[in-house]
């Protein structure tokens, strides 16, 4: 993906990957809205109907208790099998690049983003990253975005074609096209899942989670600063 200047700026520079997805409509807040309402319905449908089930199963007959059981399982599983997906994006994974190389590219991302970055990229894999969207944790293979004054993240796939390259300069990369063009990193990222905070924070390696903290927090704090934007992202 393309480098770039601030983040929530305008972009200057299109990502040129937004031509090979140009069906798909350029991500703003309505859309990030839908696609939480989205991910909700999807939800809803797929739980509603075996608790529906289970409960019918016991008012017709209560010895039918075991199958109504493994109803209520399956309503129980099928929401953390999604929440898995989104914490996934983030997850740490092994590299090709040599130990050596691995600590070369973190220490130009620290001189790229400042040494707290590069400190939180080492402990957690996740560089913090404000934009216009919302907040951003961006990870060598994916991206976090909490939204709505901490009380929604969406949960993007990104793909850095390079299989050999570091793991601090993916996150590099994908912070610079962020910063480049934060509506068409969107756009091009793959959603795997949009909900509450503490569905994905629960399917985070602990390492992680206070990440996921610092960014809620810097959320509600620019919601309560800027209360106009917070109603809009609403």
């Amino acid at each position: 993906m393309a480098d770039a200047a601030a983040v929530g700026a305008p972009a200057s520079t299109p990502l040129p990957e937004r031509a090979d997805v140009h069906w798909r409509p350029l991500v703003d807040d309505a859309r990030l809205r839908r696609l939480q309402l989205a991910w909700l319905a999807t939800t809803v449908a797929h739980v509603v109907p075996f608790l529906g089930t289970a409960a019918l199963l016991l008012w017709l007959e209560p010895l039918t208790l075991p199958v109504a059981l493994m109803s209520v399982a399956h309503a129980w599983v099928i929401p953390l099998l999604y929440a898995q997906r989104g914490a996934n994006v983030v997850r740490r994974r092994s590299s090709r690049a040599t130990a050596a190389a691995q600590r070369t590219a973190l220490g130009l991302l620290g001189d790229l983003l400042g040494h707290e970055a590069r400190d939180r990229a080492a402990r957690t894999g996740l560089v913090l990253e404000p934009g216009r969207l919302g907040t951003w944790l961006v990870g060598a293979h994916g991206a976090l975005l909490v939204r709505r004054g901490g009380s929604v993240v969406h949960c993007f796939c990104v793909r850095v074609p390079d299989p050999d390259l570091p793991d601090g300069d993916r996150i590099a990369h994908l912070v610079l096209a962020l910063r480049s063009d934060e509506r068409g990193f969107a756009t091009v990222a793959n959603q795997a899942f949009a909900g509450a905070p503490w569905r994905v924070r629960a399917r985070l390696a602990a390492e992680q989670r206070p990440a996921l903290a610092d960014a809620i927090a810097a959320e509600r704090a620019r919601a309560a600063a800027d209360p106009p934007l917070a109603v809009a992202a609403r």
